[in-house]
């Protein structure tokens, strides 16, 4: 059975205008799924889905919203409302960088809004659907950065470790009730997530190798972590005591700063 068949016709993507997010809704689309797109930006993700149309037949509906904002979140559960959802991945998130006390208070409560409470949010809904009709699969994205504080990015990975934390949970929570939840937790990545952090990464993976790692470990694994450098840095890391990784990860991520 392939996971269209096991979970259902339509996939709910967030982030699906750029990166991760993006190459996703490629995937799935080519694996015979309906897409439900949402991000921020409409011709984006308008011409995203003119590319799935054409290239795997399959049916899409565009939802552009902020999901900082709660009247983003509740647009895109409105506009969902009544779909045979089978799939959601919640790939919309960005991060802040530098010192805590030299960041913007509005980014670092924009990035809770956007990387928990919208997470809770629509985890929490899709959830209750698939619960229902007794399948479904649920992906979040966490970050090799929210096993442990990071200096630096104190906040995000604050922020991936609430996700990891919900994932794994959820993962054993809802399995018996028909729903597979995976988090899938990245390192360096190319997308667009780096220039808005202003971060340079020399060495990331292609977001393709995320797609890609996520839909194999769906159904089968509780976290992946895609891409050469985050499978180094975690089993390099994976035996020393949480306060020599915090330390080595703050310089990890301030080297990638200008």
């Amino acid at each position: 059975m392939n996971k269209r068949e096991r979970y259902g016709p339509w996939a709910v993507i967030t982030g699906a205008s750029d990166g991760i997010g993006r190459a996703i809704a490629k995937h799935v689309a080519a694996e015979g799924f309906d897409a439900v797109l949402a991000a921020r930006s409409e011709a984006k993700l308008q011409e995203l889905a003119g590319e799935l149309e054409r290239s795997y037949g399959v049916k899409t509906q565009v939802v552009a919203v902020d999901l900082g904002q709660t009247t983003g979140v509740a647009a895109l559960l409105d506009a969902t409302d009544g779909m045979d959802v089978g799939l959601a991945v919640l790939a919309a998130g960005f991060g802040t960088t530098g010192p805590f006390t030299a960041t913007a208070t509005a980014d670092e409560l924009e990035m809770i809004a956007v990387n928990i409470t919208a997470v809770a949010q629509l985890t929490q809904s899709f959830a209750a659907r698939m619960t229902a009709r007794r399948r479904g699969g649920i992906v979040l994205f966490g970050s090799i950065l929210g096993w442990q504080g990071v200096p630096g990015q104190a906040n995000y990975a604050a922020t991936k470790a609430y996700v990891q934390n919900l994932a794994e949970g959820l993962h054993r929570e809802l399995k018996p009730r028909g729903v597979d939840v995976l988090s899938v937790a990245p390192g360096p990545v190319h997308t667009g997530f780096a220039a808005r952090a202003g971060l340079t990464m020399k060495s990331a993976a292609a977001p393709e190798v995320v797609a890609k790692a996520m839909w194999s470990s769906l159904g089968r694994r509780v976290t992946v972590v895609p891409g050469g450098q985050a499978k180094f840095l975690t089993a390099s890391l994976k035996m020393l005591p949480r306060r020599y990784r915090s330390i080595i990860l703050g310089r990890v991520m301030a080297s990638m700063r200008p």
